[in-house]
């Protein structure tokens, strides 16, 4: 039988290389896709997007390999089916689990590879790429002005112009520069007839002279309200000369994209050192709640708090303490009162917060330590549901074997994220939550095997429409006697 295993594998091994690397791309470029707005237009070096580009594909490729596995399997057994070589098969009295059975291993040794990928490169590829994602988001866009528009790369400023003209295109007409620097709103504008922009080899400053402008500023303050913004004196002024320096060394810091400051993610450690960061969390949640604990039983069961005597009415615990207040003083007395309870209220929400953020981050780690094991196990919980459902479609190729990988690769992810955030804020356990996906469609993976075995489809039509119609008998005889 060594040469019909391996005819099964080839079926099975030359769709799982072409669906694996479509797959792949397609989430690399999804990924870029979003990412797109933050990189774009930033002066980054093709050197850099492409290490990040190689690093979302290091992360996605443990996420690329159970769909490629589900569609694979999908298209293997659908072209053995439709081609009526599964049929061929079954007279000759070999059974679909002999058939599956050297996918079976070969789909074991994938996902014990994705989970040393998951627990070794994984961590690494995400420290990576969220470290230079982050380098690229912060970086400064590259100075490029545009005519006709409000540049704002630069901090601070806010500069429009109508025309960019000269041998060196450094010459500006009509310039409008808004100075923002002091975070005050645009209460300082500068408008010119002409600009000149000049810079020194090396230098981290652009000087920007201005010829026959006019300046304008507000003298107003931060906390000033509007109306009294506008009884506020604004200085006005004309000028021939004008020169502004502008600070622009923040627009040449490739040396610092691959500065690494985030470090400790959950998706950026192994398991090893999740199950140590978890530990070392947990001991010190154990100690946040212990002292909180303490706190309050100090204050209530220890009796800290006493009901002291009221010297100001002759000890008559009873008696109303405002009476011994004028009405003027009663309003002050009610609203620090007021006061008082508003920030005791406050104290205890945030620190109810404290204790929800902590248990969070603790069940994050736990989480992650579960998932990663199960979701290694995804490749082989999506074969057991590709293999019988492409036996049972009887249908090869492209088109119907995507759709049905899709959707059902679409509701295992679902379900992953549900346990996840259910897991996070601690409606289930967090072994539960990463379990959850494996343990609802492992038994519809059995079910389509023990079907697809028997020569069954996914479901009986006729059987349906038989008990109907067996309903509606029924539901008419017990009409007609009534």
């Amino acid at each position: 039988m060594k040469i019909f295993d391996k005819y099964i594998l080839k079926s099975f091994i030359e769709p799982l290389l072409a669906t694996f690397f479509v797959v792949l791309f397609v989430l690399v470029m999804q990924s870029l896709w979003l990412a797109f707005d933050e990189i774009a237009g930033k002066g980054i070096d093709i050197f850099f997007i492409l290490k990040f580009l190689g690093y979302l594909a290091l992360m996605l490729t443990p996420t690329a390999l159970p769909i490629g596995i589900l569609l694979s399997s999908i298209m293997a057994m659908g072209n053995l089916s439709e081609n009526y070589e599964m049929a061929a098969i079954k007279s000759a009295g070999i059974s679909l689990k002999r058939v599956i059975r050297p996918l079976i291993i070969l789909t074991l040794f994938i996902s014990a590879l994705n989970f040393v990928f998951l627990n070794n490169i994984y961590p690494w590829a995400t420290l990576k790429q969220k470290n230079l994602y982050l380098n690229m988001k912060k970086k400064k866009p590259a100075l490029a002005l545009v005519p006709g528009a409000f540049n704002t790369e630069i901090p601070g400023y806010s500069i429009k112009f109508e025309e960019k003209y000269g041998e060196e295109e450094n010459l500006l007409k009509n310039v409008q520069i808004s100075d923002l620097s002091a975070a005050k709103g645009k209460i300082k504008v500068i408008t010119a007839e002409k600009g000149i922009i000049s810079t020194s080899e090396g230098s981290k400053y652009m000087t920007l002279t201005l010829e026959n402008g006019n300046y304008y500023e507000e003298h107003v303050t931060k906390s000033m309200k509007p109306d009294e913004r506008a009884k506020m004196p604004a200085s006005n002024a004309t000028f021939k000369k004008y020169t502004i320096n502008i600070d622009i060394s923040s627009f040449s810091d490739d040396d610092k994209l691959d500065d690494e400051r985030v470090k400790s993610h959950h998706g950026m450690l192994s398991i090893v050192q999740l199950d140590s960061t978890s530990r070392k969390t947990k001991e010190n949640y154990d100690v946040y709640v212990a002292n909180r604990a303490s706190y309050f039983y100090n204050i209530i069961e220890a009796k800290k708090l006493y009901k002291y005597h009221d010297s100001l009415i002759d000890d008559k615990l009873d008696a109303d303490i405002l009476q011994n207040f004028n009405t003027k003083n009663k309003t002050i007395v009610l609203n620090e009162s007021l006061q008082l309870l508003k920030r005791t209220i406050d104290r205890n929400g945030s620190q109810k917060k404290g204790f929800k953020d902590k248990r969070k981050l603790l069940n994050l780690y736990d989480h992650e330590i579960s998932y990663r094991i199960s979701f290694a196990l995804a490749c082989l919980v999506l074969f057991f549901i590709g293999a019988p459902l492409g036996s049972i479609v009887r249908k090869g190729g492209f088109g119907l074997p995507m759709i049905l990988a899709i959707s059902v690769f679409v509701i295992y992810f679902f379900i992953s994220k549900l346990g996840g955030n259910l897991s996070e804020e601690s409606v289930i356990s967090a072994l539960f939550g990463s379990w959850l996906s494996t343990l609802i469609l492992l038994p519809f993976g059995i079910l389509l095997t023990r079907r697809a075995t028997k020569g069954m489809g996914i479901f009986n039509i006729d059987s349906v429409f038989s008990n109907f119609q067996k309903f509606f008998k029924r539901f008419i005889k017990t009409t007609n006697n009534t």
